[in-house]
């Protein structure tokens, strides 16, 4: 079996990366680029962190702002027109997985303009170029766009998201700054925080999981436990640690796909609007459950990674649990709500169902689910 990976050009990690900005523009001949970066990101001063870096090297720049949480096909259509308006050679992405989503679906449309229809790209994309160039700044650690061949966008119109797979979109530098973190509201920390450990944890059992990306998922899984708690508390080795975790995950999982998690997730957020990582999180320990019969012993190095003791002592079926157990207490320490209560709607479940089978990220589940699995599963959380 060969196994393919791709991962960025470049990155930096460390505090103080995005003073590289500048030379890393310089280097590839970059002029004009396109600054994307959501509305609360200006407002609170994040965004002005890069912008005052790129003033004084007086590199002329336009921002681009109109994303939202859940970055939908209007978006993506207005960026476009923004980009063409300011004849940017570049995009710089600052934010999460909202302004980093957006910016790699504007790109891809910049230079492959058949696929002006932002619907077309979903799935395996076929286009030709890459995209635009990228440089990724994230302030969350938890998407890890800045490392994907992924992007996730809102079809308002028909009350779903849907996921492009596309090795063109992948931006060529990343200045992964836990700096650039520090701002994040301790709620937003647990639930970008959670997303990246689903990454970690959906990757390694994931049916496409390989040696290079099992290296990748377990030390991921490693340093998200071991910091997201003091991330929360907004430590700077938390912080840092985060940072690290969080993008090691993006590797891993870019390159061999996520599960039935993700899948379901994906229908909450377009349909309640319900924050990404806060549906990962809750939906992670009853995904854990339904696919464990499909692990072989991955819940026992899972359960290694997160911290828990004497796992060589456990049997399977005990080391198992007690990997999910680890997950659950990771989850309630950050204040992450136990089911979908207060969420989710009965009779919403069926058309939840229909849309996670059909989702990109349902096929690497490592147990095979049909809609009626998935509406179970649905079902159990409230």
């Amino acid at each position: 079996m060969v196994n393919r990976i791709i991962l960025n050009e470049t990155s930096y990690h460390g505090a103080g990366a995005i003073k590289s900005i500048v030379a890393e523009l310089a280097a590839k001949g970059l002029k004009r680029p396109v600054v994307f970066s959501d509305p609360d990101l200006i407002k609170f001063g994040v965004t002005k962190k890069v912008a005052d870096i790129l003033d004084t090297a007086k590199i002329a720049y336009t921002i681009y702002s109109d994303i939202k949480p859940n970055p939908t096909i209007e978006n993506v259509k207005n960026g476009v027109k923004a980009t063409k308006k300011a004849k940017a050679d570049s995009i710089i992405a600052i934010g999460g997985g909202s302004s980093m989503d957006t910016a790699k679906a504007v790109g891809i449309i910049i230079t492959n303009p058949k696929f002006a229809d932002v619907r077309s790209l979903e799935g395996l994309s076929p286009t030709a170029k890459p995209c635009l160039p990228i440089l990724a700044v994230p302030t969350t650690a938890g998407t890890a766009a800045e490392v994907t061949i992924n992007y996730v966008i809102t079809d308002v119109e028909k009350k779903r998201k849907f996921v492009c797979v596309d090795p063109h979109d992948i931006p060529v530098v990343a200045f992964v700054d836990p700096e650039m973190m520090a701002s994040m509201p301790p709620r937003l920390t647990a639930f970008t925080g959670m997303d990246a450990l689903t990454h970690a944890i959906e990757g390694y059992i994931t049916k496409g999981a390989c040696p290079m990306t099992d290296m990748m998922h377990l030390e991921a899984i490693r340093l998200i436990s071991a910091n997201l708690r003091d991330a929360v508390k907004n430590k700077a080795s938390g912080r840092a640690g985060m940072a690290l975790g969080q993008y090691i995950a993006g590797m891993g999982f870019s390159n061999v796909g996520l599960g039935v998690d993700h899948s379901m997730a994906h229908g909450l957020s377009a349909l309640y609007n319900t924050p990404h990582g806060m549906a990962c999180a809750i939906l992670l320990p009853t995904a854990m459950k339904f696919n464990a019969s499909k692990t072989g012993r991955r819940y026992i190095e899972i359960a290694k990674a997160m911290g828990v003791k004497d796992v060589d002592k456990m049997d399977l079926v005990t080391a198992r649990k007690a990997a999910i157990a680890a997950v659950e207490k990771l989850s309630k320490d950050v204040g992450i709500p136990a089911n979908l209560k207060g969420i989710l709607k009965k009779e919403d479940v069926d058309f939840l169902a229909e849309s996670a089978y059909a989702d990109a990220c349902r096929p690497g589940n490592p147990r095979d689910c049909t809609v009626k699995d998935i509406k179970k599963l649905y079902l159990s959380l409230i």
